[in-house]
């Protein structure tokens, strides 16, 4: 398999410091996962998601001609719960416009409990007056 930027693979953590992860990649050499990019959710101590050892599946983010790869757990699982719902067999297109009409839907929703408050409040008061 080749290693380039974009690639989804798994690796094992070989090191765990105070800013990230070293993990191992299925060619032999070695990434760093910022601790940024551990999970979605604050990450305060990346010994709480991770120990030495444990398999998992990065999205590997950058690679440098110095040898630094950067990579990333929460994109990979991210890509995945996409690709695990409902839209994984759909084409970008047709992706599009499930998302179009959603929030058409969503947006004629709030425009019309927008009217309704306004509407309702403003013209009996209009009435009253005149």
């Amino acid at each position: 398999m080749t290693m380039q930027v974009g690639s989804i693979v798994e690796g094992v953590v070989t090191g765990i410091t105070h800013f990230g992860a070293f993990v191992q990649l299925p060619d032999g050499r070695t990434g760093l996962v910022h601790i940024s990019e551990v999970a979605d959710a604050y990450v305060k101590d990346i010994k709480d998601y991770l120990k030495e050892n444990d398999r998992v599946r990065i999205k590997i983010l950058s690679m440098d001609e110095k040898g630094k790869i950067g990579l990333s757990i929460k994109q990979a699982q991210t890509l995945r719960k996409i690709r695990g719902s409902d839209v994984k067999d759909l084409s970008f297109e047709d992706m599009l416009m499930k998302f179009k009409k959603e929030s058409d839907e969503k947006l004629a929703d709030l425009k019309r409990n927008t009217e309704s408050k306004r509407g309702g409040r403003g013209a009996g008061r209009a009435e009253a007056r005149g």
